[in-house]
């Protein structure tokens, strides 16, 4: 007697087909959340949102807003942007920060 194979299940591919497989892409959703948790975890800074999320050549480009400095009354607050670059898979390929400044102006300084 043969086995059967339920309607459900695929054949597996062979090492080399499964090599050329590549994952699934990012989203710009899950892009911009991994640019948000990668900026957490290397500033330790508060996030206070993403500003940005495009497309790059090898992954993404992502801007993240965090508080650098609470100040009171929060209008003196010191913001600033982190520009970081994600692959594909969501790794990190770099970060910087883009721009400084104070809440109640917006101006980078």
């Amino acid at each position: 007697m043969t086995a059967r194979r339920s309607v459900a299940e695929k054949p597996r591919a062979s090492g080399e087909a499964a090599a050329k497989e590549k994952p699934a892409a990012l989203t710009a959703v899950t892009a911009g959340g991994m640019g948000v948790r990668h900026v957490s975890d290397l500033t330790t800074k508060e996030v206070e949102g993403i500003t940005s999320v495009d497309p790059a050549d090898d992954g993404w480009m992502v801007n993240v807003e965090v508080v650098e400095d609470r100040r009171i009354p929060s209008s003196g607050d010191i913001l600033a942007v982190y520009q970081v670059k994600i692959d594909q898979e969501g790794s990190l390929l770099s970060y910087r920060r883009t721009s400084r400044y104070r809440r109640s102006n917006g101006e980078a300084f």
